[in-house]
């Protein structure tokens, strides 16, 4: 396991610690000498406050660490609230997140937690969305996650599939563009027309009486 940098997440870091103990096989006794010895920074200094023997308990390292770092339902509540990376916004990596977060914020033993948790997920899942796929979701007021995950993979695909399409309409309902009025014709009134068979103004050489008179005589 490689040392602990100050670019990395330490939350991030000690699961990945977990996750690598329990892989190689790591007696648990040894588990918190080993995170001691890899921390850096303030987890550092928490682990080294601690007196003998809790030193050699994990469990009173990890919660030391935590604890100097204010990592705390606090903070998991602001980060199950605050705005997502755009990496993490794809719909069912966003889902699992925003339902990780909330184990750690909310107490397991609340009164109706799964019927809480889905509302409080589902909100936040519908507040993190890409703004196109966000409107379409909310369009359709799903009920609960599953629904709303349902829609929000829809959308994504038939973006992939009709981007042109999607873009030109999309999920929000623009308002009908006005027609056009047609500007009147430059043209001549017909005041200012002349029939080149009778020589009048004011008609075009079709509309001419005299023309019409000329036929009903040809034709007598």
């Amino acid at each position: 396991m490689p040392k602990m940098t100050k670019e990395d997440d330490p939350e991030a870091y000690i699961e990945a610690f977990e996750w690598h103990a329990l892989v190689v096989g790591l007696d648990k006794r040894y588990w918190a000498s080993q995170l001691g010895a890899l921390v850096v920074g303030k987890a550092q200094a928490a682990y080294r406050a601690l007196s003998r023997e809790d030193a050699l308990d994990y469990e009173s390292v990890k919660e030391a660490i935590l604890y100097r770092l204010e990592i705390n339902p606090e903070y998991y509540r602001h980060r199950f609230r605050a705005k997502k990376d755009h990496e993490i916004r794809q719909p069912r990596v966003l889902l699992q997140q925003l339902r990780d977060l909330l184990d750690k914020w909310v107490s397991p033993v609340e009164h109706d937690r799964e019927a809480l948790a889905n509302q409080i997920v589902l909100e936040q899942f519908q507040n993190d969305l890409e703004e196109r796929t966000q409107r379409w979701v909310r369009q359709h007021t799903p009920q609960n996650c599953e629904e709303a995950l349902r829609l929000a993979e829809a959308f994504s695909a038939s973006e992939v599939y009709y981007p042109r399409e999607r873009r030109s309409q999309g999920p929000s309902l623009a308002a009908p563009r006005e027609p056009e009025r047609r500007r009147p014709s430059d043209r001549g009134t017909p005041r200012d027309t002349v029939c080149f068979r009778c020589g009048q103004k004011g008609h075009f050489s079709r509309e001419c009486l005299w023309q019409a008179t000329e036929r009903w005589a040809l034709d007598n």
